[in-house]
């Protein structure tokens, strides 16, 4: 399996030009470098750090703005409109787990409904919060306000919503509709999922009736069948991943794209083990966070959360042969 990169440079006129082809090996070693890329630069002092990422209509995506507890629409032109403010902490005092400050973090999207992950350190804001475009957001769901709910995603037969929480290392679920929707449940606290040391479990995804999740410390991605309101045994799917923050399948077999936000470094990986470096900080990673992929689109958010030097949205054109 070959796999080419394309740059494409965000903007009322997209471009792209072919700058390499990449080979899929067991290496470590990154690709060399492909030059400087091209991305749509944000504001770190309005807190404009990009966490998650969502496909939206038209061309566009919808991001979780980190610093700033806003969730914004960026167009296919490089506009980013912003859909919903979450509200500041009651509790002015308050810090937030491992990283101190209050900060949107996974988002989902049903229809024209979203979900978005809040973390304040506080009972009050902490967990699931949700709205439609146009209106003012509403808490949804309780989650434990000493951990740090990071990674999003539903289950498109049922509905739940899978939360990963970060600081003690769990997976909860919260139902979306039937009697007990709003009502978030522990799924798992497994060992698999727990920090050695900072951050343990993060990113989430579904995929043939498996939830897969990634652990920042452990740089793994393990995987559990969904088969009932508790998970079963975690198994590696992949590791040697360290610093990785989320995920996404490429729809090529058990290939996928991973983001290593402590080494600014976009990997293409798969469950055999296979990796390569396919982007990096000389592409304008600052801090990815995480992958959302359109056919052949690629889109990576960084927030820059330690190198603090430009957030961004880098955009890219994956294309097989």
């Amino acid at each position: 399996m070959r796999t080419r990169l394309h740059r494409i440079i965000v903007g009322a006129s997209v471009a792209s030009a072919l700058l390499g082809t990449l080979t899929m090996g067991t290496a470590d070693a990154a690709t060399p470098p492909f030059g400087r890329s091209s991305v749509l630069h944000l504001d770190l002092r309005a807190g404009q750090m990009p966490e998650n990422i969502v496909l939206d209509r038209h061309g566009s995506v919808v991001v979780t703005f980190a610093g700033a507890r806003q969730v914004a629409r960026v167009t296919a032109a490089g506009r980013t409109e912003v859909l919903a403010t979450l509200p500041a902490p009651a509790d002015a005092t308050a810090k937030t787990p491992l990283l101190g400050f209050p900060l949107t973090t996974g988002l989902a999207r049903q229809g024209h409904t979203f979900y978005v992950l809040y973390a304040t350190g506080t009972e009050a804001e902490t967990g699931v919060w949700s709205f439609t475009e146009g209106r003012e957001p509403r808490k949804f769901a309780d989650l434990p306000a000493d951990g740090l709910p990071n990674g999003l995603v539903m289950d498109p037969a049922t509905g739940s919503l899978y939360i990963t929480e970060s600081a003690k290392g769990a997976v909860y679920t919260v139902p979306t509709r039937g009697p007990a929707a709003g009502r978030a449940t522990l799924f798992s606290d497994s060992e698999t999922l727990a920090p050695a040391g900072f951050f343990g479990v993060n990113g989430a995804k579904i995929r043939n009736g498996d939830l897969y999740v990634s652990n920042t410390d452990k740089g793994t991605v393990s995987r559990t069948p969904l088969r009932g309101p508790r998970a079963g045994t975690f198994t590696t799917f992949a590791d040697g991943l360290i610093g990785i923050d989320d995920f996404e399948f490429t729809g090529k077999g058990d290939e996928f794209l991973a983001s290593l936000v402590t080494e600014n470094t976009v990997v293409l990986a798969d469950g055999t083990g296979a990796r390569r470096v396919v982007l990096t900080r000389a592409d304008g990673l600052s801090n990815p966070t995480s992958v959302a992929i359109r056919g052949t689109e690629v889109y990576v958010p960084s927030a820059a959360y330690t190198t603090q030097s430009d957030p961004n949205l880098l955009m890219a054109h994956l294309a097989r042969h």
